[in-house]
């Protein structure tokens, strides 16, 4: 299920401290209503008497498992699988794991779907706040930030052992957006992945996050290295492909991760970023067409 991105209905108090610094994170302290726990106030309830604190459990959260991301020749293709688990029982296999933060950022989710989804709407809430109290939109950079800021806000969850997320961000400037760029000037999309800590790395060909992500990229580098053609060459209709085939390929080798399903028509989620146009979702009927074999 696509998270839905309710508006925000709290009045913000007037006055200096209520200042339009753009700071979406700052706002959500002030008024008392961030999404993710103190990590100090966790851990002193954690080490007070008769404390209760939160333990690894299979059965506590559902877990999205493999996403993958690489470029291609006009942008790049984002794809994951639809298997939500807990512990190694099955708990849902239409999960959305590939969400749209606007029309030119795309997350990737590996991990905990009610800590990813969370993450995702503040995030996309970050990005609206910035651009309506500061009349421009976030550049990439700051966008890239912003995710590994959740990320470390949500640690005290994850030193706790649930709720941890490692996900992937596909993020461009759409032309003529940027003024230092110049008019027109166009940025190719870029990728970046993040550890649980935080911390972002930009991916020079590819990204992948989850359980049956080694196998994946094992086959994507096997690819780059001796088919002849490297995977950043490929048109379109040739990414949508791989990127399918892929995941058939971590699915056979990882349980946690769900493949395709033709008799319950169940297939991955995939969506491509391009300079020009944008994020674009790629249907069911593309799917089939590209690869046949589905």
């Amino acid at each position: 299920m696509t998270p839905h991105l309710p508006a925000l209905a709290a009045p913000v108090a007037s006055g200096p401290a209520s200042s339009f610094s753009g700071d979406f994170f700052d706002l959500l302290r002030r008024t008392g209503t961030s999404p993710f726990p103190d990590a100090a106030a966790l851990s002193r309830a954690g080490g007070a008497p008769g404390a209760v604190t939160i333990g690894h459990s299979p059965s506590l959260s559902a877990e999205a498992t493999t996403v993958i991301s690489f470029h291609f020749r006009d942008g790049v293709v984002i794809a994951g699988d639809r298997r939500a688990t807990a512990g190694h029982t099955i708990m849902y296999d239409r999960a959305d794991k590939v969400i749209e933060i606007d029309a030119d950022t795309v997350m990737a989710i590996a991990g905990t779907p009610a800590t990813a989804f969370e993450m995702a709407r503040t995030l996309a809430h970050s990005f609206q706040y910035y651009r309506r109290s500061q009349l421009q939109p976030l550049s990439l950079e700051a966008k890239v930030r912003a995710l590994g800021r959740l990320i470390r806000e949500n640690l005290a969850m994850t030193l706790q052992g649930v709720g941890m997320v490692v996900p992937i961000l596909a993020a461009q400037h759409r032309p003529g957006l940027d003024a230092a760029l110049g008019a027109g000037a166009a940025i190719p999309p870029t990728l970046y992945f993040y550890d649980a800590l935080g911390a972002q790395f930009l991916a020079v060909d590819h990204a992948m996050s989850g359980s049956g992500s080694p196998a994946a990229r094992s086959v994507l580098n096997y690819i780059n290295r001796w088919s002849g053609k490297l995977a950043r060459e490929r048109d379109e209709r040739e990414a949508i492909a791989l990127a399918l085939q892929l995941l058939e390929v971590a699915a056979e080798t990882d349980t946690a991760t769900g493949g395709i399903d033709r008799r319950t028509h169940i297939y991955p989620q995939v969506k491509v970023l391009t300079a020009p146009g944008g994020t674009r979702d790629v249907s069911v009927e593309e799917m089939r067409e590209v690869l046949p074999g589905i």
